[in-house]
């Protein structure tokens, strides 16, 4: 039996009543084509059953048709050494790339190696997408050689003026906003803070910046004196938490900088029989899994990692085709549960 000849980009032109340039520009994903001709075009092509040649295509256009993910190690319990925050990322990461027809290449980084050599000469990659930091005074630097380098990069973190490249971030001031306000409506003036609150870990001064906004519009502010720095670990928010109860200054509400950190300060206030939230309030930052489960169920900021993923992978995508983009911020959400003593599964969108 003679096998069937395969469908070619002249075949998908000629059925489809276009040209093949037309054709080549609608399957390399090119803005330039408009949409009507574009589903007319792909329609033809799935009915043909057409493969992109992928090797033939990089040839052409000097690109691998790969994204790389670096993904930076975080102090963890188990030997992961991955924040469960960016697991849900990583999956919207992997379903963006597959839907705009890349291949992914996940690279697990430490901060301290050489993670900025240029991936793109090497032709591993068309560009980067990089998850977590460290300390940011550190990570900027690398960034700015990235620049130097041509490469193209998008990252999730906090956006600064003058920073390095583009970055998909979170609203973290209005999130520390909503869990101070939502801490301030349920009575509470003396909040602590277990978190950096410094230039070197940027997400972290947004949301206690938030928090003590909330506080001067009641004629009241975050006391310096609660406030521990601690990494995003449940063993640096337990460890956070005792040094705070050895200052012995009275607090009635912890807002954590973040799930782990709220989940370790709980296990240390307990341990030293504080109740939570009888005795002590706890609101988290993230919104991870586990914080649904905890006892009691965390209050927390909600970050929507869905999109996030997405919008990471879109905006490499326009920077690998030389279109403009820009940094965006999404909205916070505050998730209330019985951590600080309020009804629990009740949301407070961002304004």
């Amino acid at each position: 039996m003679r096998k069937r000849a395969k469908a070619t980009s002249v075949d998908i032109a000629y059925r489809a009543g276009v040209s093949q340039a037309t054709v080549s520009r609608v399957l390399c994903g090119s803005p330039l084509v408009n949409a009507e001709t574009r589903k007319r075009v792909e329609a033809v092509a799935r009915e043909l059953n057409y493969k992109v040649d992928r090797h033939a295509s990089s040839l052409r256009t000097q690109r691998s048709g790969t994204l790389a993910l670096l993904l930076f190690e975080d102090p963890t319990p188990d030997e992961s050494h991955i924040n469960p925050f960016f697991l849900s990322m990583l999956g919207s990461i992997t379903r963006a790339c597959a839907r705009n027809g890349h291949d992914l290449l996940v690279s697990f980084q430490q901060l301290s190696d050489d993670w900025h050599a240029d991936y793109e000469d090497s032709m591993k990659a068309d560009g980067l997408i990089l998850l977590g930091y460290g300390d940011y005074e550190v990570y900027q630097h690398k960034l700015k050689t990235l620049v130097e380098q041509g490469t193209r990069f998008v990252r999730w973190g906090a956006i600064l003026p003058g920073q390095p490249g583009v970055s998909i971030g979170c609203d973290n001031f209005q999130g520390g906003r909503l869990a101070g306000e939502h801490l301030i409506g349920l009575g509470h003036r003396r909040i602590a803070f277990l978190g950096g609150a410094s230039s070197h870990c940027p997400e972290f001064l947004e949301r206690y910046r938030g928090c003590d906004a909330a506080l001067h519009g009641v004629g009241a502010a975050m006391d310096p004196d609660l406030q521990i720095d601690a990494e995003s670990s449940e063993d640096a928010g337990y460890a956070a938490a005792r040094q705070l109860l050895r200052r012995r200054q009275p607090f009635d509400a912890v807002f954590a900088a973040s799930d782990l950190i709220a989940l370790g300060a709980m296990r240390a206030l307990t341990e030293q029989g504080l109740r939570v939230p009888e005795d002590v309030a706890i609101v988290g930052f993230d919104d991870i899994p586990t914080a649904r489960f905890a006892s009691p169920p965390l209050t927390t900021v909600f970050q929507n990692t869905t999109r996030a993923g997405e919008l990471l992978v879109e905006t490499l995508l326009k920077l690998v085709r030389e279109e403009p983009v820009e940094n965006i911020m999404l909205p916070a959400t505050l998730v209330v549960r019985r951590s600080c003593g309020a009804d629990q599964g009740r949301l407070k969108r961002s304004a």
